[in-house]
């Protein structure tokens, strides 16, 4: 199925047809104040998702110290986090379709806001983590309403391309400022203000969405699949659990095999019962569709090896080339910025070569800048290699983004964009999360921090180049 965005008629259209429907005005690429408004309400809540995820990593040891916490628990500050905030996506992206999404948007920032509220004030590791789950949960229910209510609000072409080019700009933004703003926020603040800020965030969007956000639902009302969503969900978190704690100890602890093949039985199993689901939660004939498929597959790869790299190149900088925490963020400062300018340009790109091509190719780019990370060592001049290629290799990490998340929603009818978004959500959370824990074995695993950081950097950059390469055949073969 075709899938460029740029408005050229359609050639199979008759023009002396009296049956020819009439062609389509272009749109016009300009946002009203309204719609600018919208965009950044649903900006701002998806940054403070991404935001959550990597504000607290350097926090961790002063945080573990204040509230009592052991080496062996710090790891769950993250993971109860990751856990429902993965495992919960699908889920409530169909139920924002069935009961209204933006009904459970505004519910998932509600809570978003009062957990962070409750760990900004644990007194203890158990509130602390209560906290951190709820916020997963609360996550869930905004990334996937969220994006659905931007590609419902948003019509296909350049007012959609640019919206999900400023989405997934700051998107990626948050993870990467999350850990250097951590780094200064816990220094000047104490660990409690990186939980703080986000309560800052969801009382700043709660207010105004309300007023802004129409609400948005499938026009039937089938019964939500319980079936699929017992064993996706519970696959989900299985899986993330078992990929999270295998980071800290390894492949080899029971729980982690154990979590690890039940994770993957359930997800088999939702796979059979959503082929006899009367209503499913994902349609089988949506995973069909190779921009879907492969669309997904892109996503999944570049958020999952992206945020691999910033994880690395942070351990790196601080503890080989031995940077301050404010030169590290000097470093990811150029990132973001060249990111911010990578999301501004590329709608026009895909206006202009499709987002079949511009996700291939931004995929070929950004795994050969990574490969040029193979280049870093011990010297003063890394830190300006590093610089470089992390910055351009984001540009183009961007441009996947965006070109992903048009290819996988252009073309599916505003009744199934909550399937489609969430599965664009999904790819992105989970991307996120097992990333790092799979690559960060290799880290672990290697006889000095600077050999593991460059067996994670080919081994990302390979898994990068490879996607490209199977995502173009896959796409090209999908030509009508």
């Amino acid at each position: 199925m075709a899938i460029d965005t740029s408005p050229a008629p359609s050639p199979q259209a008759a023009p002396s047809s009296p049956a020819a429907p009439p062609a389509p005005r272009p749109q016009n690429p300009r946002l009203s104040s309204r719609d600018r408004l919208v965009l950044f309400v649903l900006c701002a809540a998806q940054f403070m998702v991404a935001l959550d995820f990597s504000v607290l990593n350097v926090a961790l040891p002063v945080l573990g110290a204040d509230l009592g916490m052991s080496q062996s628990a710090l790891q769950w500050a993250v993971t109860a986090f990751a856990l429902p905030s993965g495992g919960f996506l699908l889920l409530f992206g169909r139920m924002g379709d069935l009961f209204g999404r933006r009904r459970l948007f505004l519910a998932g920032l509600a809570l978003f806001g009062l957990s962070s509220l409750l760990a900004t004030f644990a007194w203890d590791p158990a509130s602390f983590l209560a906290g951190r789950a709820l916020q997963g949960v609360g996550a869930a229910a905004i990334v996937p309403t969220g994006m659905s209510l931007l590609t419902t609000t948003f019509p296909e072409g350049p007012q959609r391309d640019r919206a999900l080019g400023i989405s997934g700009t700051l998107l990626s933004l948050g993870f990467t400022i999350g850990m250097v703003l951590g780094g200064v926020l816990t220094d000047t603040l104490g660990w409690r203000s990186t939980m703080g800020l986000l309560t800052l965030f969801a009382l700043i969007v709660l207010p105004l969405a309300p007023g802004l956000l129409r609400e948005s639902r499938t026009p039937d009302r089938p019964r939500l699949d319980v079936p699929g969503a017992a064993t996706v969900t519970g696959g989900l978190l299985a899986l993330i659990y078992a990929l999270s704690t295998a980071a800290e100890r390894g492949f080899g602890g029971t729980d982690v095999i154990v979590t690890l093949v039940a994770g993957v039985l359930l997800l088999a199993a939702f796979g059979y019962v959503e082929t006899r689901a009367a209503a499913p939660l994902v349609s089988l004939p949506m995973l069909r569709r190779r921009t879907v498929a492969w669309g997904n597959l892109g996503g999944l790869v570049t958020f999952s090896m992206m945020s691999t790299v910033v994880f690395v190149l942070t351990l790196y900088l601080q503890e080989v080339l031995r940077l301050s925490a404010f030169e590290t963020g000097m470093v990811f400062g150029v990132q973001g910025v060249l990111s911010v300018v990578a999301g501004v340009y590329a709608p026009k790109v895909i206006g202009r070569f499709g987002a079949r091509r511009t996700l291939v190719g931004s995929l070929l780019g950004q795994g050969v800048f990574v490969a040029a990370l193979l280049g870093i060592g011990e010297s003063g001049w890394s830190v300006y290699l590093a610089t470089a290629a992390v910055s351009v290799a984001s540009m183009f990490h961007l441009g996947a983004i965006v070109s992903y998340g048009v290819t996988v929603t252009s073309g599916v009818p505003d009744r199934e964009q909550g399937l489609a978004t969430g599965l664009v959500t999904s790819t992105q959370q989970v991307g996120i999360t097992i990333g790092i824990p799979l690559l960060g074995v290799l880290a672990t695993t290697a006889p000095d921090l600077l050999s593991g950081t460059r067996t994670v950097l080919a081994t990302d950059a390979a898994v990068v180049l490879a996607t490209a390469v199977l995502t173009g055949l896959g796409l090209r073969r999908g030509r009508a």
